[in-house]
């Protein structure tokens, strides 16, 4: 399963892949946006929105790649370990 989380924090990147790992899952995780987001994205199976240390341009441009390539969404407003835990445990 591919994962792509956006938003986040940038300290908590190694620890999101690492929780990512021990789920079976590849994971890309964008903190900041960039020029290319939307080409970076790809097409993942799931894509987690840590809404509260988000921009709204980066969930917007979040949103439209999912539409294209129909990736189940979901949205957090917490960006903990254990919030992201919680989501994959329930994925997978």
């Amino acid at each position: 399963m591919s994962v792509v989380i956006i938003g986040g924090h940038d300290r908590m990147v190694d620890q999101y892949k690492k929780i990512c790992r021990q789920f079976n899952c590849k994971a890309k995780v964008f903190t900041q946006m960039s020029a290319s987001l939307s080409k970076q994205i790809g097409s993942p199976d799931l894509i987690v929105l840590f809404t509260n240390t988000v921009s709204h341009k980066m969930v917007k441009c979040a949103l439209s790649e999912a539409e294209k390539c129909q990736a189940a969404i979901v949205r957090c407003h917490t960006s903990s370990k254990n919030a992201l835990e919680k989501i994959l445990g329930d994925a997978c």
